[in-house]
């Protein structure tokens, strides 16, 4: 673990920045809506008054400005770390220890909460805004920023150590396949092949560990869907970025009330959104029971349907679909199996390697059910060229250098031949529409 960083002293733990806080309280009309700019003119009348902080450099100031306008407007201590772009995950471990994820590392952060009741203040306006609630008797929610960040969030007496918050935070500007090209995330054979799978309709879902960018990926593939077909997303909470869709459906679930009622889970809007006339149907991610909504849905001709899993192999995430499935329905398995070999076409595996990155780490094809079992065949897999090269720079991981070999021939070829796209005898590159 790197070394806690240093940077601008933290002003909200010293007696004078409540005092201050207080003070641009009192001047702002709460009969009437306030602007963001007039709390700042605010702020700026009380700091430009030298006697007020006599002891502060004219940085110290614009640094004390930033962190009193967030305490009153935004996320406190935490906007400065939603508003870095280099910030992929922050962790709020209690009010002592706050790790961030740059760059595939995680480092300790040098500043804290002053207080316990701060950050339980902070995570109530987090999960206000999306009319969810976290308390004892219901200690864990998902929620999301205005920003579409992902947040979980887990509190006593759940959690021994404090209020505990993970906060996925996702680019400004989604990420587009040449990004992810450029990452070398995957190469260009693997993209026009994927991007032809989606356009003809294929069924595909994207297993991946935590953190392997399956959220983005799929955001990346429903670029190509057709810009005339009816797409309904359906999430626990909702972060997919998905663009350039004019009949575009976003659902997303909700909590039960005080009371424990009026609750709408997965399963419910997955029903929901069979009656909503759609084309595609694109499921966040499936982690229970609504697996089996989900699998209906790629089942009865919505063709070309997106979802996620947590999986550490495309076999794996079969087994654990039937798993999900199996909980909420008591059926053969057999027939679970059945299912998920006619539902699914192609399951694309991400994964984190050694030096950290994002890869597809293999393409895989159900080719069919037989003697009870799902056949799998690779179609691509991540394979190292270069091995673990100890040429980055001091203090970073080593680079992976790699691509994906073609490793078999994609077999079931007749969604592409209904919309009038062909593969090259034995390859899975596409021929033009």
């Amino acid at each position: 673990m790197p070394e806690k960083k240093s940077g601008q002293p933290q002003f909200e733990s010293q007696p004078f920045f409540q005092q201050l806080q207080e003070a641009v309280t009192e001047q702002i009309d709460r009969s009437k809506d306030i602007s963001d700019e007039e709390v700042l003119e605010r702020i700026d009348g009380l700091l430009t008054d030298k006697k007020i902080l006599p002891f502060m450099t004219l940085s110290m100031r614009r640094a004390l400005r930033t962190e009193l306008f967030n305490s009153l407007r935004r996320l406190g201590i935490l906007q400065e770390l939603l508003d870095d772009n280099e910030v992929t995950e922050i962790m709020i471990n209690g009010t002592e220890n706050i790790f961030v994820e740059k760059r595939g590392r995680i480092y300790q952060w040098h500043k804290r909460f002053v207080s316990k009741r701060k950050l339980e203040d902070v995570i109530q306006q987090i999960v206000g805004k999306t009319n969810r609630q976290v308390n004892e008797s219901s200690p864990i929610v998902d929620t999301r920023l205005e920003n579409g960040s992902r947040v979980n969030v887990v509190m006593a007496p759940v959690a021994l150590n404090g209020p505990v918050v993970t906060i996925r935070r996702f680019p400004d500007k989604p990420i587009s396949m040449e990004d992810l090209l450029r990452f070398g995330t995957l190469n260009r054979e693997c993209a026009a092949f994927l991007k032809k799978l989606v356009m003809a309709g294929y069924n595909l879902f994207i297993s991946g560990g935590t953190g392997s960018g399956k959220t983005t990926f799929l955001n990346v593939l429903s670029d190509y869907i057709p810009k005339d077909e009816r797409v309904i997303t359906i999430e626990d909470s909702a972060e997919l970025q998905l663009k350039n869709l004019p009949n575009l459906v976003r659902l997303e679930t909700r909590m039960a009330d005080s009371e424990g009622n009026h609750a709408l889970t997965m399963r419910d809007l997955i029903r929901s959104a069979l009656r909503m006339r759609p084309d595609r149907i694109v499921v966040g991610e499936v982690r229970g029971s609504e697996a089996i909504d989900m699998l209906q849905a790629f089942n009865t001709g919505h063709d070309g349907s997106l979802s996620t899993g947590h999986a550490n192999s495309p076999a794996d995430m079969l087994a654990r679909l039937e798993t999900m499935i199996l909980m909420g329905m008591d059926i053969p398995l057999e027939a679970v199996r059945r299912q998920l070999a006619s539902g699914i076409d192609i399951i694309i595996h991400l994964g984190r390697v050694r030096d950290k990155s994002r890869k597809v780490l293999e393409i895989a094809e159900i080719i069919g059910f037989e003697e009870g079992e799902i056949r799998l065949s690779a179609l691509y897999r991540f394979q190292e060229t270069g091995g673990f090269k100890g040429d980055a720079p001091k203090g970073e991981a080593p680079k992976v250098y790699g691509t994906l070999q073609k490793t078999g021939t994609l077999k079931n070829r007749e969604k592409l031949q209904s919309a009038g796209i062909s593969l090259k005898e034995g390859t899975n590159e596409a021929d033009p529409v």
